[in-house]
């Protein structure tokens, strides 16, 4: 791969790299939409030294020239000519080229499939010589499918979560990652930095317990005591795991360790990790409740709802209340009742929040359909009466398939 240095200067601390940054062989150092916590980060970029793909750098160098055209073409002050590279949409300039320079080094689009194996990998195998590059490429995968659509992307997870077992931590994880991102959009007074912290934490908080949290997954016997130990201290184990894998931000640290004590109240009245952490709980409960174990069934998505949107005191929870807003009382990816007494897996979330698009999977008489039929539920003969736990369902259905649907 062809190669050409650029100076970190351009590259913004807690700003998505619109370029992946790579080193001199072309290795991904910060996968293209990830994103630099630190300045010490930035200056062990420096010293290993920062490159972009030479198609990259091409495409860039043409936006800035067309952009310098145009400011031209405006009669804009020399001043602001001079920044022009600053005014380049780098952002646009990537996704325009994205699928012919995929192509050109055969790399094939991250899946959702394909991001919780990398996770898993990640997280089960730490290494200090690459733990922080290959957490920014994961984060940078994320937000690349997440521009793919929320609700594909919630009806992917969550429909893996309710009927998979399989690399149960990374995909977990992978889960609450997608629900707090999309939860801190609902918080208008949240700086666009403390993303990047928590999309982070999600993806870290059980590094401590990993292996665990994949064995008590298919584990059919109880918990034994020191599991229950191992479980209970594994918040701080993970932050201190970090912090010795060259974790130094001390909000995404923080996040961590307090992801499992963090209390009820008003979000403002907390500190920024302390919010953070808060959110995380909730969407770690939400998304736990809609997945199985040997021991037990996933619930449903009403009753995983209700875990996250009242906190501990049965009271309204700010942080669960952005969940399911964010999410929806029916997300993509459970199962629903219809009038018909059709079974349905919801496809996206509608306009009203009773009132999503399904695809009916088992007919009025509790048979299998040949095929998902998509109903539309804002007619009262499709609506929705209920929620249907996933074990209830016995079909295997293709989320490609149900996507297209969408």
């Amino acid at each position: 791969m062809a190669v050409v240095s650029i100076s970190i200067d351009s590259v913004r601390i807690n700003q998505p790299v619109p370029f992946a940054l790579r080193d001199s062989a072309g290795m991904v150092l910060v996968a293209r939409g990830g994103t630099i916590g630190t300045e010490e980060r930035r200056q062990q970029l420096v010293e290993r030294g920062v490159f972009i793909d030479i198609s990259d750098a091409d495409a860039f160098k043409k936006a800035v020239v067309g952009k310098m055209d145009s400011m031209v073409r405006d009669n804009a002050k020399l001043g602001l000519i001079a920044k022009a590279e600053d005014e380049v949409d780098a952002d646009a300039v990537a996704r325009n080229m994205a699928t012919q320079s995929r192509a050109r080094r055969a790399e094939p689009p991250p899946t959702w499939d394909g991001l919780a194996v990398k996770m898993a990998t990640a997280l089960r195998e730490p290494s200090k010589s690459d733990f922080l590059e290959r957490i920014d490429s994961i984060d940078g995968d994320l937000l690349s499918l997440l521009a793919g659509g929320a609700d594909a992307a919630l009806l992917s997870l969550i429909y893996s979560a309710s009927t998979e077992t399989q690399k149960y931590s990374a995909r977990h994880a992978l889960l609450v990652a997608v629900i707090v991102e999309l939860a801190a959009r609902q918080f208008d007074a949240w700086p666009l930095e403390w993303r990047v912290p928590l999309r982070k934490a999600a993806i870290t908080m059980n590094l401590a317990m990993t292996t665990l949290q994949d064995q008590l997954a298919v584990q059919e016997s109880a918990t034994s005591p020191y599991q229950r130990e191992q479980i209970d201290k594994h918040a701080k184990q993970s932050a201190i795991a970090l912090g010795d894998l060259g974790v130094t931000d001390e909000i995404w640290l923080k996040a961590v360790e307090l992801h499992h004590v963090s209390p009820p109240g008003p979000l403002a009245t907390m500190g920024t990790a302390a919010q953070l952490a808060r959110l995380i709980r909730r969407a770690d409960v939400f998304a736990a409740r809609l997945s199985p174990r040997k021991s037990r069934h996933a619930m449903t998505a009403t009753a995983a709802a209700r875990a996250a949107y009242l906190d501990e005191n049965q009271q309204t929870d700010e942080a669960g209340t952005a969940i399911i807003k964010a999410a929806g009382i029916y997300p993509p990816g459970c199962f629903v009742k219809l009038a018909t007494g059709e079974i349905a897996i919801v496809l996206k979330r509608g306009v009203r929040s009773n009132a999503p698009l399904v695809a009916s999977v088992i007919g009025g008489k509790g048979m299998p359909l040949s095929k998902p039929m998509v109903r539309d539920t804002r007619h009262k003969a499709n609506e929705v009466t209920g929620t249907a736990p996933p074990h209830e369902v016995k079909v295997r259905l293709s989320v490609a398939e149900l996507l297209q649907l969408s």
